[in-house]
This record gives C-alpha cells, structure tokens and sequence, in this order.
C-alpha cells in the first residue's frame, strides 16, 4: 500500500505517514464507501481491523446491502478520522483523516476468516478474547469477513496555533 499524498489539494494540510499508520492501527471506526446495485453512492459506519500491511478485515451478516454491492463492484473507499476539534469561535475545526482506495474482496477462505476474527478480537475486545473466540465459533456459519485490499492511501490534517 503506498502512501500517496500528491492529489491531496492543500498540499499544506499533509498527514505524515507514520500518523497515518497510526490512525489505521488505532482508530476503532471508518466509513466504508462503494457503488450499490442501483449504481448510487452508499457508505456506512464500521468497525475494521488492519493487517498492518494492505489490507483491512470488517465483519457483517452473510447478507445484505454492503455484500450485494461489493459482489457487483468490488471498488471501494476506506475513511478513517482520528482527532477532530471543533473550534466554534475561530468558526473552523481541527482535524486528521487517511483516504483509502482499494477492492474488496467477499470470499475468503475460512482459514482467512479465522485469522481476521482474531485480529477483529485483539483489537476491539482484547480484554475478553477468550470469551470472543468462544462466541465467534458460535456464530462462525453466520458471520461474513469482508477484506479490502488498498492500493494507496492518503492524509490530512488541520491544526490551529492558539
């Protein structure tokens, strides 16, 4: 996955790319973008763990919009966004956020699927693991993992001297 921040307008607001990475390693949510099958913009809120190398592991239902949608185009935006301050007297806000673009990918194998559940629990749920994993065979036959695989990413990010 390379970072790419040429197509970033304000070439002033660059997010350096070891924050970057740590906004995918530590941010608990993101907006997934794609196309739905009436060809309309479609985004929505989730969870995600990173594989710390290029690609992201979200986990849904075995069906529904977001899986009917990616099956038809597997094209994908991926938005994280780490601190943001609203600044109501300076009438702006601060903030920092990483572009992801990639494809995603609704048939992994189930070796695969173990392994992002895993990681998914480490992240999100580390102090019940055990547990997790217990609930997570329960509901394996009806748990879905999407994966995404992102070719490049970029950052922005917007301070205010006070």
């Amino acid at each position: 996955m390379v970072y790419n921040n040429s197509n970033v307008r304000r070439q002033d607001r660059l997010l350096n790319e070891q924050r970057a990475r740590f906004l995918l390693q530590t941010s608990e949510y993101g907006v997934l973008s794609m196309i739905d099958k009436d060809s309309l913009p479609y985004a929505v809120p989730l969870n995600f763990v990173w594989d710390n190398a290029s690609s992201v592991y979200i986990h849904c239902a075995t069906e529904g919009k977001k899986l009917e949608a990616l099956k038809q185009n597997p094209d994908a935006s991926f938005c994280i966004i780490g601190n943001v301050h609203l600044l109501p007297d300076k009438f702006t806000t601060e903030y920092e956020s990483i572009i992801m673009k990639g494809k995603a990918c609704v048939n992994i194998s189930d070796s695969e699927k173990h392994k992002a559940i895993e990681l998914l629990l480490q992240k999100l749920s580390p102090n019940d693991v055990e547990t997790g994993r217990k609930y997570a065979e329960k509901s394996f036959h009806r748990t879905q993992i999407i994966r995404i695989d992102f070719t490049e990413f970029s950052g922005k990010t917007k301070k205010i001297m006070r």
